[in-house]
C-alpha cells in the first residue's frame, strides 16, 4: 500500500509538474524574445532620436560621438544611414540569427539595430534551470510527504489488521488507541467495540459453565446416592420411594439448567409464581438429611406454616441448597430453616451453630471467588443472583452465628393462616 500511495502521489505531482512546467517554459520563452525584441527596438528609436537632434543643431556625427553620447550596449550593432552621407557602423555586426529593428528620424535618416539571439537563449537556458530546480525540488517534497502520508495511513492500518488478527485468535482485549484519521478511528472504535462483545460473550459462557459445575455438583451427588441405595435393595416399597425421589432430583436438575441458562441471557428474566413454601422447604430437608447424618449433624425446620410465596420453586430450591451446603461445608452443629413474615415478605433463615463468617469478609461474602475456605466461592454469588431474578433478595442478617435470610414477595393468603408452635423435623 505505502509503494502505491506514493507512485500515485509521485504520479500527480509529475503531471502538474509537466502541464504547468511547459506551459511556464513557453510564456518566458515568448516573455524573453519580447523584452530583447523590445530592447532593440528602444535602442533604435534613441539612436535616431539622437542622430535627429544632432542633425537639426548641426552637430558632428561619427560612431564614436554617437558611442559615447547614445551608450550604445556593446553586444549591439548599430547602423545609421544619413541620406547624402556614408554609412555610419557602430559595433560588430553578429553573425547567425539575430534580433533586429530599424527606425527611420525625422531628417529622413535610417538606423538599424541588430543584436544576437544567443543572448535570448542564454537567459532562456538559465530560466529553464531555475524552472528545472524548482521542479525537482517539488518532486522530492512529494515524495517525502507522499513517504510520510504513506506511514501516516499504512501503518495505522497494519495496525488494526493486527487487531482484528488478535481477536480471530482468542485474545479480545481492547486497545483503545486511535489515529487521528476519522475513518481509520471508527474502524478502531468498531474493533474496540467487537472486542468488548466478544469479552462480555467468553465471560458469560465461563461463568455459566462455572455455575453450572457448582450447582449441578451436590444434586448430582445426591442422585447417584439414590440409585445405588435402589441398586443395593430388593425391596420393591424402597426402590419405589427411592426412584421416586430420583425422578424428582432429575426434575430439579433439568430446572436448575434452564434457570441457569436463562439468567446468562438475561440476568432479569424471571418465572416466578406463586408456591407453597412448605414443598420446597421439605423437599430441601428430605435431600441434605443424608448428608448430614453421614457428617453426624442435624437439619431441622421451624416457623410458620402453610405460606405462599413469589417465586421460581427451583431457584427458590437452588438459592436454600446453597446456603445448606454452604452450612454443611463451613459451619457446624445443627442447621435451621426457619420462615417468618416481615411486612409483604416472607422470610426463609438458614442458620448453624457454627463460628461463623470472618470479619475480614463481611459483606463481600456474595462476591465471586470469596470463600473462608478452599472453595469455589460461586455458590453464595449464585444464590444471590438467582434470588434476584425473581424479585427477591438474598441477605446475610448476622456473622456470629451466620444467620441468612431469603426475602421473597409474600402471596396474599386465602384464608387465615393457621400459627403453629414452633415444629421441628429432624
Amino acid at each position: 500500500m505505502r509503494r502505491r500511495l506514493i507512485s500515485s502521489t509521485l504520479a500527480v505531482v509529475l503531471v502538474v509538474i509537466a502541464v504547468f512546467g511547459v506551459s511556464l517554459v513557453i510564456v518566458e520563452t515568448r516573455t524573453i524574445s519580447s523584452s530583447a525584441q523590445e530592447r532593440v527596438t528602444s535602442e533604435a528609436l534613441r539612436l535616431a532620436s539622437v542622430v535627429d537632434s544632432r542633425l537639426i543643431s548641426d552637430e558632428r556625427i561619427s560612431a564614436e560621438i554617437l558611442r559615447d553620447v547614445a551608450a550604445v550596449d556593446a553586444d549591439r550593432y548599430a547602423l545609421i544611414e544619413i541620406p547624402g552621407r556614408a554609412p555610419i557602423k557602430i559595433g560588430s555586426r553578429p553573425t547567425g540569427d539575430v534580433i533586429r529593428d530599424t527606425a527611420t528620424g525625422e531628417e529622413g535618416e535610417k538606423v538599424t539595430v541588430e543584436e544576437p539571439r544567443t543572448a535570448v537563449t542564454q537567459e532562456v537556458g538559465r530560466t529553464l534551470l531555475i524552472i528545472g530546480a524548482v521542479a525537482l525540488l517539488a518532486i522530492i517534497a512529494a515524495v517525502l510527504l507522499a513517504v510520510r502520508q504513506a506511514n501516516r495511513l499504512a501503518s495505522p492500518l497494519t495496525d488494526l489488521a493486527e487487531t482484528a488478527e488478535r481477536l480471530g485468535s482468542g485474545d479480545p482485549r481492547p486497545r483503545h488507541k486511535r489515529y487521528g484519521v476519522p475513518e481509520l478511528d471508527r474502524v478502531a472504535d468498531v474493533l474496540d467495540g467487537s472486542a468488548e462483545r466478544i469479552a462480555r460473550m467468553l465471560t458469560a459462557e465461563r461463568r455459566l459453565a462455572a455455575d453450572a459445575s457448582h450447582q449441578l455438583r451436590t444434586p448430582l451427588t445426591a442422585l447417584s446416592m439414590r440409585l445405588e441405595e435402589i441398586t443395593v435393595t430388593d425391596d420393591l416399597d424402597t426402590v419405589k420411594e427411592e426412584a421416586t425421589i430420583a425422578l424428582a432430583q432429575v426434575e430439579r436438575l433439568t430446572d436448575v439448567v434452564q434457570r441457569l441458562l436463562t439468567n446468562s441471557r438475561d440476568p432479569r428474566t424471571g418465572s416466578a409464581v406463586s408456591f407453597d413454601l412448605d414443598e420446597v422447604v421439605k423437599q430441601q430437608l428430605e435431600e441434605w438429611r443424608p448428608a448430614y447424618r453421614s457428617a453426624g449433624r442435624a437439619i431441622v425446620s421451624s416457623g410458620k406454616r402453610h405460606l405462599r410465596a413469589v417465586g421460581t420453586p427451583g431457584a427458590v430450591a437452588q438459592v436454600l441448597a446453597a446456603l445448606i451446603e454452604n452450612s454443611l461445608m463451613h459451619g457446624g452443629g445443627t442447621v435451621a430453616l426457619r420462615t417468618r413474615v416481615t411486612g409483604n415478605q416472607t422470610v426463609i433463615e438458614v442458620t448453624d451453630d457454627g463460628p461463623g463468617v470472618p470479619a475480614d469478609l463481611g459483606a463481600r461474602i456474595f462476591e465471586r471467588t470469596i470463600s473462608g475456605r478452599n472453595s469455589t466461592g460461586i455458590g453464595l454469588a449464585v444464590a444471590r443472583d438467582l434470588a434476584e431474578a425473581d424479585g427477591g433478595r438474598l441477605e446475610m442478617l448476622q456473622t456470629k452465628p451466620p444467620v441468612f435470610g431469603l426475602f421473597l414477595s409474600r402471596t396474599p393468603p386465602q384464608k387465615r393462616d393457621r400459627w403453629h408452635d414452633e415444629e421441628t423435623v429432624r
